[in-house]
């Protein structure tokens, strides 16, 4: 893979190569993506959708828009950073092409926004429980009706998956979803391959799926135009990640861990005195105690710790990816960057008392059981409601439950698999909120 395809400014539609010599300094094409994102009703509902406490009634602690807005932030960082010592390398990608480092910056904060906007509510839980509906409980009777890929994309539903169908599906009127550059969409990619074979090797690329069947030809469009290297042979499709994903993955992967671990602190499910005993290690070099103890008050003790840990983080990510450039660029560096980071014991050892004492808390644990019974109840009225006008034996109760659907999921003239999918994707489009409301209109609950 080369970089010069790799910042493709391409987007669906366009029928001339959009140069970088000719964009306007002033609105480049890479920060129209971020706009295009930020402003679109996926995003916004992000606002109400889990990142670790599901339905939290306190001010603090984090969704999944403020988690993405931070790993936004972290991304830019990386991939300016990175872009300056590509630039370095590489230096016929400013002379000849006049790329610059705010520019990859501009791909992996605009990548690092949408990462989570395909995402249902209740958090991972809720992408299991959509899966569980078709795999073991009553959606599992259209198995026969549908194709292995088919089948595979709705028991194992994948948030990425669903953020690329929202990125780029086309709707009446608007052809090409948000029309983002390929590179954006290229470096959004994280699990560039279809739902089989089901991790075909060890490497991260394959750990899941990135397309449902239904963008497989705008996946492999993106993919094509960007020259990402096709691993597969046969009917199946996967190739290697754009380079820049590395850093998108390494963006979210340093906020969960040290953002996580701050807001079960805020919390009070892990001590304080555990935040200098996990946290030291990463900012013991930079570090000054002086002011480290001048902070009266916990939450800036924290920040402070915070701020420090993010930056050792985001030095140490970028220096592995240089290190290992020409592997990245041919596909073969299969684990994620914070995989091979020094720092590796200090992450994993937060990671293993986050999951203990915040993502297997009580209060975690008995919201994402409900959130299962509630993504069930919707899935079975909505799909059954769709399902029986496509056969037209709707009985009046189903024509009105189909009333209560956006316009665009009201469909059934489409296929069976498409009409499952668009359930699929309707209940993950919702917020935590919107979902609780939803299950307690259709069960009779509340008026």
């Amino acid at each position: 893979m080369d970089w010069e395809h790799l910042l493709s400014l391409r987007r669906k539609g366009d029928t001339n190569k959009r140069l970088r010599n000719e964009q306007n300094e002033t609105r480049l094409g890479f920060d129209v993506d971020y706009d295009r994102i930020i402003f679109s009703a996926a995003f916004r509902s992000l606002q109400d959708k889990t990142q670790v406490i599901p339905l939290s009634k306190t001010d603090f602690v984090h969704t999944r828009l403020t988690h993405s807005l931070e790993v936004s932030v972290v991304g830019r960082s990386l991939g300016r950073l990175a872009g300056k010592r590509i630039l370095e390398r590489h230096p016929y990608l400013k002379q000849i092409h006049g790329y610059k480092f705010n520019d990859f910056g501009a791909i992996v904060a605009a990548a690092s926004l949408a990462h989570d906007i395909g995402n249902p509510p209740f958090g991972h839980s809720g992408e299991k429980s959509i899966g569980e509906y078709f795999k073991s409980g009553k959606g599992k009777k259209f198995k026969s009706e549908l194709s292995d890929k088919e089948y595979q994309d709705i028991i194992d539903f994948e948030g990425n998956a669903n953020g690329f169908k929202l990125l780029t599906q086309d709707r009446a009127g608007v052809p090409g979803g948000l029309r983002l550059s390929y590179a954006t969409l290229g470096a959004f990619m994280k699990y560039p391959k279809e739902s089989l074979p089901k991790k075909p090797s060890r490497h991260i690329a394959d750990k899941k799926f990135g397309f449902f069947q239904t963008e497989k030809e705008a996946f492999f469009e993106v993919a094509k135009d960007l020259g990402l290297l096709q691993t597969s042979e046969g009917s199946s499709i996967s190739f290697a990640r754009h380079p820049l994903t590395y850093l998108v993955e390494a963006a979210d992967d340093i906020c969960y861990t040290i953002i996580d671990f701050e807001d079960g602190i805020n919390l009070g499910l892990i001590s304080e005195d555990y935040a200098l005993e996990y946290l030291i290690n990463l900012v013991k070099d930079t570090i000054n105690t002086k002011k480290y103890n001048s902070l009266k008050y916990r939450e800036d003790r924290l920040s402070y710790l915070r701020a420090l840990a993010i930056n050792t983080l985001i030095q140490d990510a970028v220096s592995i990816f240089m290190e290992n450039e020409d592997k990245i660029l041919n596909g073969t560096f299969d684990v994620s960057l914070l995989d091979k980071s020094k720092y590796e014991a200090q992450v994993k050892d937060i990671i293993s008392l986050s999951v203990q004492k915040v993502y297997r808390a009580k209060e975690v644990v008995e919201k994402e059981i409900a959130g299962y019974k509630i993504i069930a109840d919707i899935l079975e009225v909505y799909t059954d409601a769709l399902v029986q006008k496509k056969n037209q034996s709707a009985s009046n109760y189903h024509n009105l439950i189909l009333e209560t659907l956006p316009e665009f999921y009201q469909r059934t003239e489409i296929s069976l698999y498409e009409i499952l999918l668009n359930t699929c994707c309707y209940v993950a489009s919702l917020s935590d909120s919107s979902a609780v409301h939803i299950h307690n209109k259709i069960s009779g609950k509340q008026l």
